[in-house]
């Protein structure tokens, strides 16, 4: 498994990430199925893992915690990434009324300590605001992250769903640099290769990390547009001897940015099979035959 570098301040991460925001939804959400998914992930080394507090309705860290409580050697083996900042109404929150973002320093600090204790850790590898806060005080925000990595609580911080602009701001209010944007990006959802957003992580030498880099399953339902894609895809797939879905992947993984796809699923077969993608070799003009397949039209 290749790992890429997002800053020195923490450990490499793993070129493909275990997403977890759909582990309550399992049928079998006990500790020893967990574990049997953690371990498939780290016998193929996917060492990264992505939570976020609002995940399962507030669930999900702390099940996946439990297999750290009962198995603490597990937690030097990997790399721990949560995000915050998305205040939901829920049977934990029932006094919210609306769904709304907190950026203030309470919000975000709380919310730390939060995932701490339910992953059962002294720190996060990795801290993301988890949308673009149109209340957000920068300065606050700012000083509240700076904060939490001086005091050991994160080792680095990030943001996700940020346009530049965004970025931007929060990061011209901090002294510890932004490390990653995790945005949606599949062969579905490309506008991030032509917006800047891509270009803008280049340019600060960091890399992105895609959530629904399958496009949510969209890839391979039924209609025109993922017809047309499905098609290059299988036929790539045959060459390989793999999954459409590893080729979708491997689309993502051929990118010079060096994307980070977050890849989540509950089927453990499946988990087993991820790092099939790695082997699939895309070269420039399959790159551009999945997009043109993927928009529809030629290239201007």
């Amino acid at each position: 498994m290749d790992t890429v570098s997002l800053h020195a301040s923490i450990p490499d991460f793993s070129r493909l990430i275990y997403g977890l925001w759909r582990l309550a939804d399992d049928s079998d959400t006990s500790t020893s199925h967990i574990r049997e998914k953690i371990d498939a992930c780290l016998g193929q080394g996917i060492t990264t893992f992505d939570h976020a507090d609002i995940y399962g309705g507030y669930r999900c860290e702390a099940l996946f915690g439990q297999a750290l409580a009962e198995d603490p050697t597990l937690r030097s083996q990997m790399q721990l990434v949560s995000k915050c900042d998305i205040a939901i109404p829920c049977e934990r929150y029932p006094e919210r009324r609306v769904k709304y973002y907190d950026t203030s320093p309470d919000y975000i600090t709380q919310s730390v300590e939060n995932s701490l204790t339910a992953l059962h850790t002294d720190y996060l590898d990795l801290l993301l605001i988890h949308r673009p806060d149109p209340f957000m005080d920068a300065d606050a925000t700012g000083a509240a992250l700076d904060r939490l990595i001086e005091q050991g609580k994160i080792r680095a911080a990030g943001v996700s769903n940020f346009g530049i602009r965004d970025w931007d701001l929060l990061q011209s209010r901090m002294h510890h640099p932004l490390v990653t944007n995790q945005i949606e990006i599949s062969l579905l959802e490309r506008s991030a290769f032509t917006d800047g957003r891509l270009s803008h992580l280049q340019q600060h030498h960091t890399h992105a990390m895609a959530w629904s880099p399958l496009a949510g399953g969209r890839l391979f339902s039924k209609d025109s547009a993922c017809d047309r894609v499905r098609s290059v895809l299988e036929r790539v797939a045959a060459e390989h001897q793999c999954g459409a879905d590893h080729v979708a992947l491997a689309w993502l993984l051929a990118h010079p940015a060096k994307i980070l796809p977050v890849v989540g699923t509950n089927n453990v077969e499946r988990i087993n099979r991820i790092s099939e993608c790695l082997q699939v070799v895309i070269d420039r003009e399959t790159w551009f035959e999945l997009w043109v397949a993927a928009a529809g039209e030629e290239l201007p």
